[in-house]
């Protein structure tokens, strides 16, 4: 069957130009910011403007631009060839081109079979895919495109993505130990982009697949006894976020005089914020904190295990048809989780 695979992401500006409209877009968001809609774009403004010079000058480090875009058409490209000839791989992106108004014309123009929907958020949140699907059908609506459509949620705790992620760990604290004295402990700290309390508190599962994808992980490692800790990243707004912040993870590990290795747990191709946050600004943290060494894993980018558990994630997700499905066939998560898409979207995700 001729199928079309969509790739979801968050995108990134792509000149200097771009940043703030970029940021604009992000913020404008109402999945980002839960405010009515004359406040929101208020407070878009704001934070963007508060924040402009520091984000101009950690683009800088970058090139003026995010690579986020690239890094994402090689996991396209390495996929749609992994899938075989009778697949064509999209991308569309959230806050930045291409856009699903874009990315739908074109899978229109393809004329496709079936649609597998695939977000690049392993762990499902109503601000990352939830906002990315609920984007997409809207543009595919405008289209014209009605397609049978497979929309896959999550692959949080999948087996085969569990095990390439930790691949790529073993390898980082084998590099780690390397570099520091024999029996020096390490302690790995899986960073995850963080979310208001209030949005998980109203049912959004993120939280408890990122400890579950931090689970499998760790069980999968040659040294799944080595010190973890799960925290968060990115803080953008004032509200209570997530905690352990990563910030306070570091501090916690100046204190404590032990090395750290960085693994980001919720991310699948390098963007600012492994590329700045970590490796610059978290780095630095570390160092000021008296941190006695400081190592970050790799994220998947295009990781041939990576890029085959996709496929095969993939394949699974297709073989269910039409409709809603995770990496487990029917509803993975928790029936707490009230803001979860079975509960809440499952009519408006089936094609």
């Amino acid at each position: 069957m001729k199928t079309a695979i969509v790739l979801f992401n968050l995108g990134g500006p792509d000149s200097p130009d771009a940043i703030k409209k970029f940021r604009i877009n992000l913020f404008s968001d109402k999945a980002i910011i839960r405010a009515p809609i004359f406040i929101r774009f208020w407070l878009a403004r704001l934070i963007a403007a508060s924040s402009a010079k520091a984000a101009l000058k950690n683009y800088a480090l970058m090139g003026g631009k995010s690579p986020l875009l690239a890094f994402t058409q090689a996991q396209a490209t390495a996929l749609q060839s992994a899938m075989g000839p009778d697949t064509k791989t999209f991308i569309a992106m959230r806050y930045w081109h291409p856009f699903a108004a874009e990315t739908a014309r074109e899978v229109k123009a393809f004329n496709p079979d079936r649609i597998l929907l695939l977000p690049l958020y392993p762990q499902f949140s109503t601000t990352t895919t939830g906002s990315s699907l609920n984007d997409w059908f809207e543009a595919a609506a405008a289209s014209g495109l009605a397609k049978p459509t497979t929309t896959l949620c999550c692959y949080f705790d999948d087996p085969d993505y569990a095990s390439a992620i930790a691949g790529l760990v073993d390898g980082a604290i084998a590099a780690a130990k390397s570099a520091l004295a024999p029996g020096a402990p390490l302690r790995l700290l899986f960073s995850a982009h963080g979310l208001p309390e209030s949005i998980v508190n109203a049912g959004d599962p993120y939280q408890s697949q990122v400890e579950a994808t931090t689970a499998a992980v760790m069980s999968r490692l040659h040294d799944h006894a080595v010190q973890h800790v799960i925290c968060y990243q990115s803080r953008a707004t004032p509200q209570k976020w997530l905690a352990p912040s990563t910030v306070d993870a570091i501090e916690q590990a100046g204190r404590d005089k032990i090395a750290i290795l960085l693994v980001p747990i919720a991310f699948v191709s390098d963007h600012i914020e492994t590329l700045v946050e970590l490796d610059i600004e978290n780095r630095e943290l570390a160092a000021h904190c008296g941190v006695p060494a400081y190592f970050r894993a790799p994220v998947p980018n295009s990781d041939p295990a990576f890029i085959e558990a996709l496929a095969t994630i993939a394949r699974r997700a297709l073989d269910q048809g039409n409709g809603l499905c995770s990496h487990q066939g029917g509803r993975a998560c928790d029936t707490a989780h009230k803001n979860c898409p079975w509960t809440k979207f499952g009519t408006k995700y089936a094609a």
